[in-house]
């Protein structure tokens, strides 16, 4: 089985001049932006499932997403796709998106950018969510690491407040996504200790070196095999095809060299992860 955890999901018409401004400074050549409901299906054909969710990060990177967008998604494919809430604790009815969203959209999980939203981890509105997140059994997926936005204060992308959070959440389940680059011994620290709290890799290949000396460190702290690390691709930054061969492909850089390798279990354990077991507690039939 193999399920894309990490996929955005939106309609031309959220696309804002600000993403293409700034979408050029994160890879060369920048993105293709397309991913409304028929484009993410399309792309997903290799895989079992995939978590989708929209971005409301309209003043940062330039996408302004809901709720609707994703259940619509969700209804339309329902074989395919399992659906995320998107959140901006700033807004005034946060909490009455949130809860419309899980209660009344039925969407399984929530999608959370501090970076993009400009609001810390441990920020006093973010204290509703948790509560609720953890009373209802809903994971929590964080946007960790940096981003290309020139309006997201970079700070707010570090994964050591996640430490905290789990302590006062410990039934709160928490996934940092992206490995929290370029912080990821951080996210493996944070991660090896607090039982609540996973990693991902989606959106990693792109840049080999990195996610090479990311899988070595996770093997070193041997989170590698303990349904730590999941699996995604972050589309439509990314395609399902070079996420899956930038991972078992790892290896070939350091071909030739006395450097460690990316043991064939962990690329098997991460490739085939299955959030559905993990990220809800006795689990999420899909």
């Amino acid at each position: 089985m193999i399920v894309d955890c990490h996929v955005n999901v939106y309609d031309d018409d959220m696309i804002l001049p600000l993403f293409g401004a700034g979408a050029a400074n994160a890879v060369p050549g920048g993105f293709k932006l397309k991913s409304d409901a028929d484009t993410v299906y399309a792309a997903m054909k290799e895989v079992n499932k995939a978590i989708v969710f929209s971005l409301r990060y309209k003043d940062s990177a330039g996408i302004d997403g809901n709720d609707e967008v994703t259940a619509r998604a969700v209804a339309k494919y329902p074989d395919k796709l399992v659906g995320f809430a998107c959140i901006d604790p700033r807004m005034p009815d946060c909490m009455d998106l949130l809860v419309h969203a899980i209660e009344d959209l039925k969407l399984k999980g929530v999608k959370f950018g501090p970076i993009y939203n400009g609001v810390s981890l441990l920020d006093p509105r973010m204290t509703p969510i948790y509560a609720y997140l953890q009373k209802n059994n809903i994971p929590l997926t964080m946007h960790m690491g940096t981003t290309f936005g020139r309006n997201a204060p970079i700070d707010e992308g570090r994964p050591l407040n996640v430490d905290t959070v789990a302590l006062r959440y410990p039934d709160l389940k928490m996934i940092m996504a992206h490995m929290a680059h370029p912080w990821y011994e951080e996210c493996i620290v944070v991660a090896r200790k607090q039982p609540n709290v996973y990693a991902e890799v989606s959106a990693l290949h792109y840049r080999p070196w990195q996610f090479y000396n990311i899988l070595i460190c996770a093997q070193e702290y041997t989170i590698h095999n303990r349904h730590k690390i999941f699996w995604g691709t972050d589309f439509p930054f990314t395609t399902v095809g070079a996420s899956i061969e930038g991972l078992k492909n790892i290896n070939r850089q350091v071909e030739g060299t006395n450097l460690p390798r990316v043991s064939q279990e962990t690329i098997d354990s991460i490739l085939h992860s299955n959030p559905f077991e993990h990220w809800w507690h006795g689990g999420l039939k899909v």
